[in-house]
């Protein structure tokens, strides 16, 4: 997954299929935000605080990205506390490595979680270019696009090394998700996993099943549940829409004991769950870039049964 079959794909479209437009707005207060259309959905980015927002249906106000209202048109502080938008965004990985690069094992990376970026529309979407973090003296560039005519978000994040010491890190994208009716994932053939997938937290998943290599959990409404597996296909399906992530998979070797994807279910009184995406873990020198894609396919439900409607996007796709 690159750019250049992204714009092939653009260059393919039929006459008849709308381009890709991007418009300037202001979104829930933030000013200076991007609304990018293509007729079938739209993706809202918020450069104030280095956010994907929301991914939605063309014409409906919601989406299925989950969004803090609570902290509408704020801004990163410069407190320790962790400030939860919502939304798509990336952090270093591993997340062991955090006490030594920044000092501290939490709050995240503040230049990777929800600084202000720098912002620039593209023919095809928007890219996104943060401060250089002081921890790990990297630069975080975001190229969100959409697809012409097609139900497709595609974006592409680069790591650029350009300050301090040598370092192994990896790519991790985080999409935070409304309650969802199941959340699945589509198990590697061969998982190296025994039960194909890895329990990263102690509690069981609420409404575990796995039939095949379709695997479906619920939200754990008392209890953080968090689990992995080296497959990379995921989707969260909603009342009216279903959303399949898929990670750009390939050899390496991958955080939490080989995972490629996760999924964390967070209890009340916030209803959300989180989509993971990992890159391989790779020596980072001064000069160096890494990057990875993530696909985000978003269609209206067309059956009754969650199950199915899962079953239906990560086989029949």
């Amino acid at each position: 997954m690159n750019l250049r079959a992204v714009t092939a794909a653009v260059l393919d479209t039929p006459a008849n299929q709308e381009a890709v437009t991007v418009e300037r707005i202001t979104y829930h207060g933030w000013p200076d935000c991007y609304l990018l259309l293509n007729g079938r959905v739209e993706a809202v980015v918020v450069p104030a605080i280095g956010r994907v927002m929301q991914l939605r249906l063309a014409g409906e106000a919601e989406g299925p990205f989950w969004e803090n209202r609570a902290l509408d048109g704020q801004l990163h502080d410069a407190s320790d506390e962790w400030v939860n938008f919502g939304g798509d965004k990336c952090w270093p990985a591993p997340q062991s490595a955090w006490p030594r690069q920044q000092g501290r094992e939490w709050p995240p990376p503040a230049a990777f979680d929800s600084w202000p970026t720098q912002a620039a529309a593209t023919e095809f979407g928007v890219t996104m270019t943060s401060p250089v973090d002081p921890g790990f003296g990297i630069q975080m560039v975001r190229h969100v696009e959409l697809d012409a005519g097609q139900p497709v978000l595609r974006i592409r994040t680069e790591y650029r090394k350009l300050l301090g010491g040598a370092l192994r890190v990896g790519i991790w994208t985080i999409t935070q998700l409304r309650e969802p009716e199941r959340v699945a994932i589509l198990l590697a053939e061969n998982s190296k996993f025994p039960a194909g997938n890895l329990r990263l937290l102690p509690v069981q998943p609420a409404e575990l099943k796995i039939d095949g290599r379709l695997l479906w959990l619920g939200r754990h409404t008392s209890e953080q549940v968090k689990i992995g597996t080296d497959g990379s296909c995921m989707v969260w399906v909603g009342a009216r829409c279903a959303l399949r992530i898929d990670a750009e998979a390939g050899p390496g070797e991958y955080p939490d004991g080989g995972c490629v994807t996760e999924i964390y279910t967070n209890p009340d009184p916030f209803p959300y769950v989180e989509l993971e995406a990992l890159g391989p873990l790779q020596g980072f020198n001064a000069g160096d870039r890494i990057e990875r894609t993530t696909l985000y396919t978003l269609r209206p439900r067309s059956t009754s049964d969650p199950e199915d409607e899962a079953r239906k996007m990560l086989i029949s796709m």
